[in-house]
């Protein structure tokens, strides 16, 4: 498994990323249950496999179920293995907009109980469109508390992760984080964060890309969902038959390019793929490891849908 620097933050992290929200078991936003036992197993299996980086946050699971999960696993193993980077995010408490300072540093120690570690190197602000850019940087705010919590020595880098790309643009623009994190919006279906990537790369932020998948669309494929990004979209699902058509053509799962189209970027350090079982994570190695001809990346990005119907937000 290659791996890649972190912007510049002297991390090196594998090209594929282990995303943790679906171990969390939450029904309403991926349509199944993943229990305790097969969620601690799928981490254990991370923890074994080439992959050495694995992402969470105190908000996956109405009480932290991902983090928990992940800490059993951990205790299981006998700790973090030797060069695997661990990453969390903070959260208001469920059903709470709260992102003042006291509740930065209280979701995270709740992290680090739930992971049974006394520190992780990288530490997001997760979705914070949920409280808008001028409340995120306001004193007293998020921001504050987590560039206090680096100038304390508690992390080592802090990062944004986020959908709307009206919020991550200008936080990126403040040069106050050392990673950024899009999602769906970077994929075979939707270019929305070209210019977050451009940007962040350019002023040497680490860059992740999770949700290659578009939250599933492009991994189960249009024949059985027509959501995209969490959402009823059906150009996007039209989009997507003519490039599983393709794919087919060539002898290739569509699942397959949809995740290289992300780890071939070389300006993404890591790909996130959320993943809720131990077979999942062979699979993922597999179809990283799939040969996809050049005349396919020509077709697929003929394929392209417009502007227009990107998320754009």
């Amino acid at each position: 498994m290659q791996d890649r620097e972190l912007g510049g933050t002297g991390l090196r992290v594998t090209a594929l990323c282990v995303g943790t929200s679906p171990l969390a078991s939450m029904p309403g936003l991926y349509g199944y249950e993943v229990d305790e036992a097969r969620a601690v197993a799928t981490v254990r299996a991370a923890l074994g496999s080439p992959i050495r980086f694995l992402d969470t946050s105190n908000g996956y699971g109405a009480h932290g179920e991902s983090e928990s999960r992940i800490g059993e696993a951990l205790r299981e193993s006998g700790g973090i293995p030797e060069g695997f980077v661990l990453a969390t995010k903070v959260d208001p408490r469920p059903g709470s907009s709260d992102f003042s300072d006291a509740r930065v540093r209280e979701s995270y120690r709740e992290s680090l109980e739930r992971l049974g570690v006394e520190r992780v190197p990288l530490l997001h602000l997760h979705d914070p469109e949920r409280i808008g850019v001028e409340a995120s940087l306001a004193p007293g705010g998020p921001v504050e508390a987590l560039r206090q919590l680096k100038a304390e020595g508690r992390v080592d880098w802090i990062g944004v992760a986020g959908g709307a790309l009206s919020v991550l643009r200008p936080l990126v623009d403040t040069e106050v984080f050392d990673v950024v994190l899009t999602h769906n919006r970077y994929t075979l279906l939707d270019r929305s964060a070209e210019e977050l990537i451009a940007e962040a790369s350019t002023r040497g932020l680490g860059v992740l890309n999770a949700a290659p998948y578009g939250g599933g669309l492009l991994a189960r494929g249009p024949a059985s969902t027509s959501k995209y990004a969490y959402a009823e979209r059906g150009d996007a699902r039209a989009a997507a038959e003519r490039m599983q058509a393709a794919c087919e053509r060539h002898g290739v799962p569509l699942a397959a390019a949809a995740l290289q189209f992300s780890l071939r970027d070389e300006r993404i350090a890591s790909t996130v793929v959320g993943v809720s079982s131990p077979e999942r994570i062979d699979q993922t190695l597999s179809l990283a490891a799939q040969e996809i001809p050049d005349d396919l990346w020509a077709e697929l990005g003929r394929l392209t849908p417009p502007k227009s119907s990107w998320l754009n937000d």
